[in-house]
């Protein structure tokens, strides 16, 4: 109290005439700090923020969706990505941890709509015989609709679709044009810039015998330029299966509408070696400079995770990498009418296909494989779930139940797709000024965004020449990162010393688990053009020593596999280090990118066992290593 009535007593002292005693100091810092000020946030230019979201998202509005059981549609995707709790198409609550940022609901372009007409018996519909088969046993439901709806999903992938029906459902019809001006209004009403942005696009599905080509398309623009066009599509009128027609299609659309628009291209470890060709292509034509050229300029990112499997490595692929052995989708192609071999494992996956982008550079002076990377869903549950203690499925039809573990995804005599391997994958985090279409657009197409998993780990990754020990010293890493030299998705800046630098730097997911170890992934080609690739553990968690080949011994295992649970007792929460490449040579070109791994906790089928009582098969993955990929650094020799 005495304390008290002096401070008042002061104040009041203030008011008078002893107030004229305060004498300002005449010194300023003022031109003390030239092209800087004190205060760290004032005039700072570069992204301070991380939004996730996820580029690949289906609703009931896609065939393959709808026809699988999903009654849901985009109003339902977005009420969900944005925090609302929502119901299933299977009748259950669902609801996010935390909201994501951005969505795009990417909807297969070919037969928009139809599923709808199916259902409702439309008279265009019962007027080709197909369209009447369909529709009876649709609506007759058991196992008769199960037998159109795979009936019909081989029709179309063969190409044997009625030119009728498939045509009512292609861009220039009404039907069509109806079904994209609906979806585009939709993303307009939840769109709302500084808190959701929801983008327009769509998804190209090429599928060339049963071989995934299928490529995301992300409109930057709003409802004013998007609906001065309608989707590419693979069949029906102007249609084709080849991506340099999608590339046309990219070209037509900015130079009619002034928009910009890119490609993104996913799961190319269900392509069987056809979606990073290197000389002959699907079609029969050679990979030339027309086509390295329009792949270069379209296509700056890649998906390198989500539902259908990871499409970072292979552990043939990379042999010598402990943790290549991740998500894997080996079995065939995505129907799996064809097998896999190993010859088809070098046009699958990323970290080689970046690889084979400097070969590709070196004859035709243009690097087509030059890509960031984002993660996603693929979900067709109008849900984007990608936590395992969260998730819903692929389809309608996987969501939780007693069964879903042991339905396959897809079976066949070339092999199977078991229910318990899909995976609950992933998200992108983007690195932007604000949550705006431009902004998140914008950081995306300079690749200045990385893939994880499901969790939300903030990680950042800078490359240069002069970065040390003491720029880690700091909880604002980012300063000196951009200061110093140039963020994930950039090219290295001329050198200023022998050998580049990197400065990385991870926080584990608030809700999520404690971090293992940060690695560095490095790919190069040689003065003779053999490519080459090395992993480097560069900071890792709880005193561990390299053994005598310079590994990290494995973290450990907390799971409790009877509570589906973990314990952060091992482990860091935040990880971060710089690192020097101890095997430069300036000579030849590189890429780099930090791949992040988090302690082994349980996968969605350990939740299952748990919450429903379903069993595990005893093949299953029951325990995984969640991670995050930031998009590589590249350097280039000078000359």
């Amino acid at each position: 109290m005495r304390r008290l009535l002096l401070l008042s007593a002061a104040a009041v002292a203030l008011t008078g005439p002893a107030a004229a005693q305060f004498v300002p100091s005449q010194e300023s810092l003022q031109g003390l700090y030239p092209g800087k000020a004190y205060s760290p946030y004032a005039k700072r230019s570069f992204p301070s923020r991380v939004f996730w979201g996820d580029t690949h998202l289906h609703t009931g509005y896609s065939m393959d969706a709808g026809l699988f059981g999903n009654t849901t549609g985009p109003d339902t995707a977005y009420k969900f990505a944005r925090g609302e709790e929502v119901t299933a198409a299977s009748g259950q609550p669902v609801k996010l941890a935390r909201p994501l940022d951005w969505l795009v609901v990417t909807e297969h372009s070919d037969g928009m709509g139809m599923i709808f007409d199916l259902q409702d018996g439309a008279p265009n519909v019962l007027a080709t015989e197909q369209g009447r088969r369909w529709s009876e046993a649709i609506n007759e439901g058991g196992e008769a609709s199960v037998a159109a709806t795979l009936d019909l999903i081989t029709t179309f992938s063969q190409g044997e679709m009625d030119p009728q029906l498939i045509g009512d459902y292609s861009p220039g019809s009404p039907i069509y044009a109806s079904v994209w001006e609906d979806l585009i209004q939709t993303a307009e009403t939840y769109n709302e810039p500084g808190r959701f942005t929801a983008f327009h696009g769509f998804e190209w599905t090429s599928l060339d015998k049963g071989n995934n080509l299928h490529r995301n398309v992300i409109l930057r623009d709003g409802a004013n330029k998007a609906l001065q066009v309608e989707p590419m599509v693979t069949q029906g009128p102007g249609g084709t299966t080849d991506p340099m027609g999608l590339y046309a299609w990219l070209e037509d659309y900015v130079a009619k509408t002034g928009g910009q628009a890119f490609a993104l291209a996913h799961n190319g470890n269900l392509s069987n070696g056809i979606m990073f060709p290197t000389d002959e292509r699907f079609t029969g034509d050679m990979v030339d400079e027309a086509y390295v050229q329009a792949r270069a300029k379209w296509e700056p990112l890649y998906e390198i995770t989500q539902i259908k499997g990871d499409g970072e490595t292979h552990p043939v692929l990379s042999p010598d990498d402990e943790f290549a052995d991740y998500e894997t989708w080996d079995a065939g192609n995505l129907d799996l009418t064809e097998a896999k071999t190993e010859e088809m494992l070098r046009g699958e996956y990323a970290r080689e296909a970046l690889k084979q982008g400097f070969m590709l550079e070196q004859k035709f002076g243009v690097n087509p494989y030059r890509f960031g990377f984002s993660g996603a869903t693929d979900s067709h549950t109008s849900l984007a779930t990608a936590d395992s203690d969260n998730y819903f499925g692929k389809a309608t039809n996987a969501e939780p139940s007693l069964t879903r573990m042991t339905h396959p995804f897809t079976k066949t005599d070339q092999g199977e797709f078991p229910g318990w391997s899909l995976v609950a994958s992933g998200y992108t985090g983007v690195w932007a000024e604000e949550n705006t279409r431009a902004s998140i657009w914008d950081a995306m197409v300079r690749r200045e965004v990385y893939a994880t998993t499901g969790p939300r780990m903030a990680v950042r990754f800078f490359g240069g020449w002069e970065f040390s020990d003491a720029d880690l010293r700091t909880r604002n890493p980012a300063f000196v990162g951009y200061d110093k030299g140039v963020p994930m998705g950039g090219d290295l800046r001329a050198a200023t010393s022998d050998a580049p630098t990197f400065m990385v730097y991870a926080l584990r997911d608030p809700i999520g688990a404690n971090l293992d170890r940060v690695q560095i992934v490095k790919g190069w080609m040689d003065a003779d053009g053999a490519l080459h690739e090395r992993v480097y553990d560069v900071a890792w968690s709880d005193d561990r020593e390299p053994d005598a080949n310079g590994k990290v011994p494995a973290v450990g295992n907390t799971v409790d596999e009877a509570a589906a649970s973990w314990a952060n007792t091992i482990g860091a929460s935040e990880l971060a280090a710089v690192w020097t490449d101890p095997d430069f040579d300036a000579g030849q070109q590189a890429f780099y990118y930090a791949r992040v791994l988090e302690i082994p906790t349980p996968r969605w089928v350990l939740y299952d066992q748990v919450r429903l009582g379903a069993e595990v098969p005893a093949d299953a993955v029951r325990i995984g290593q969640e991670r995050a990929y930031t998009s590589p650094i590249w350097y280039a020799p000078e000359g």
